[in-house]
């Protein structure tokens, strides 16, 4: 089974397991098929996250980058920046996608990399037509940056994203000989080209020539990182994450709180406002703590801990709270999922950030560079300041759910800040409330902004929110879907059945086999 946000991507996906390739071949093709199927979200210039169960066994790898060596805080200060910059050569770091591609082939794929990444090649080539959701982000994204960016260094994306000046919508055929040629290269040299090869001198070019901060030397350096999975147990479930840089541990923080609640209906004013509080002070402790864990100034297990969880869950009364981060004591994106006959299942999700990233794009490659810089503070005395070499707080999260040692299986929530809140949204569909998948995804959802600011989808009981604006909650209502998270769920029952879910505010669908 392979579930993705995007069609053709689950199909590519699915090809190989036909082909005899496994869970993690099925990932890669997917993954690299949606660089082109669903540029608004991601690119060959993004970043990677992955949990693998392989051989009854939970791997994971970060495939995050690091700030280039030449940028510091006090070279943007001087160019007359107070804060990150959003777009440009400023917030580019390196991009890890290409190399979680290779390494997870390298470390558990059955069949050659040139052949998995033969679906998303085609694509590029040969041109397929636009979904409905990708076809109205592409138009909204193009429309955004041509009123915001006006430099020479932008006119690549023009000229790859809206040929001629001509945006395609929904039904039209796009294609980009560029990003084949540049799939290909990456296919056939395991992604050497792109770190220390045509295409990294491409990109140093690129960013020399408009005095940006990323060079060949950044990219040569760059290797993916294989990191231990960390988890809280909740209701019986392990409920599995990537350790920081990573945001999933403000999912685990929230479920150590709540644990400590009986939770007997979905839909009650009780579920929702713990439910958000637990969410707002997980996410006050996430933005002061969480960073490169080589930097961090608490370990991810003193904030996991039952003794901080139940100091945390104190705080939760009767009212709407302002989050402020405590102290324990010492002691956009895409996300898919597959699973083979074998057990093996992948937890995947990659990202350009804001939805085309940076707005730069290598000139004759197609690589969309990201903007995942954007994520530093230019506060010096921050956990999460920028460094040179070091790497920024991430939002995107694979997660993966098993009991007893045994998988159930990969579930994930893309999304900027909606991806923790998704994850524990959808848990708790699953876990407290036995929702089948499909149904746990399709429940409305609710997003913590700010403060007690907390958005709700229009398909949420206004009786549940008019009680949530009584208890002190600032309450919005939103006219879209789009921010809310877009999910894929892939269970497997204990007779071996595979049971998938798939995100409806968006073009999902799930392949099987």
């Amino acid at each position: 089974m392979v579930a993705t946000s995007q069609p053709l991507a689950a199909q590519a996906g699915l090809d190989m397991l036909k082909k005899g390739g496994n869970a993690v071949d099925a990932a890669i093709a997917a993954a690299a098929a949606l660089t082109v199927v669903e540029p608004t979200s991601n690119g060959i210039g993004g970043d990677a996250f992955a949990l693998v169960w392989y051989q009854g066994k939970l791997h994971g790898l970060n495939a995050s980058g690091p700030a280039p060596q030449l940028i510091s805080i006090d070279s943007l200060r001087g160019a007359g920046h107070d804060r990150m910059p959003m777009y440009g050569f400023s917030p580019v770091t390196v991009p890890g996608a290409p190399a979680a591609w290779a390494e997870l082939a390298a470390a558990f794929g059955k069949l050659p990399l040139a052949e998995v990444m033969q679906p998303a090649i085609r694509y590029a080539e040969e041109g397929f037509p636009l979904s409905p959701v990708l076809g109205s982000s592409w138009q909204g994204a193009i429309h955004y940056f041509r009123e915001r960016l006006q430099g020479p260094e932008f006119q690549s994306l023009f000229d790859t994203f809206a040929p001629k000046g001509n945006v395609p919508g929904i039904g039209d055929i796009w294609s980009s000989r560029d990003h084949a040629k540049t799939l290909r290269l990456i296919a056939d040299t395991n992604a050497e080209a792109f770190y220390r090869g045509e295409l990294a001198e491409k990109i140093d070019l690129f960013s020399k020539q408009y005095d940006g901060y990323l060079r060949i030397e950044d990219l040569a350096g760059y290797k993916p990182e294989w990191v231990e999975p960390i988890s809280v147990n909740y209701r019986g479930y392990d409920v599995w994450e990537l350790p920081p840089n990573g945001s999933g541990l403000v999912t685990l923080m929230a479920l150590n709180m709540l644990k400590g609640f009986e939770f007997t209906q979905r839909d009650s004013v009780d579920t929702y406002h713990k439910q958000i509080e637990a969410m707002k002070l997980a996410y006050a402790d996430g933005r002061a703590y969480i960073s490169d864990p080589r930097t961090m100034s608490l370990r991810p297990e003193e904030l996991l801990s039952d003794a901080y969880a139940s100091e945390r869950r104190r705080l939760i009364g009767s009212s709407a709270l302002q989050p402020a981060p405590g102290r324990p004591s010492k002691g956009g994106t895409v996300y898919l999922c597959t699973a083979d006959r074998d057990g093996n299942m992948v937890s995947f999700i990659q990202s350009n950030y804001m939805g085309f990233g940076s707005g730069l794009v290598v000139p004759g490659t197609g690589i969309a560079l990201h903007n995942r810089g954007y994520g530093f503070t230019l506060e010096k005395n921050h956990s999460n300041c920028l460094e040179p070499g070091k790497k920024p707080y991430h939002t995107i999260i694979p997660g993966f759910l098993s009991k007893n040692g045994r998988a159930v299986g990969p579930f994930g929530v893309m999304g900027g800040a909606m991806q923790p809140q998704g994850h524990l949204q959808v848990l708790m569909n699953t876990i407290d409330f036995h929702h089948h998948p499909q149904v746990a995804l399709d429940a409305p959802r609710w997003q913590w902004l700010e403060g007690k600011t907390v958005e709700f989808e229009l398909t949420t009981p206004r009786s549940i929110v008019e009680k949530l604006a009584r208890m002190g909650h600032d309450i919005r209502w939103s006219s879209s879907s789009g921010s809310f998270g877009r999910g894929q769920i892939i269970w497997r029952l204990d007779n071996g059945t595979l049971v998938g879910g798939t995100e409806p505010r968006t073009d999902g669908h799930i392949a099987a086999w």
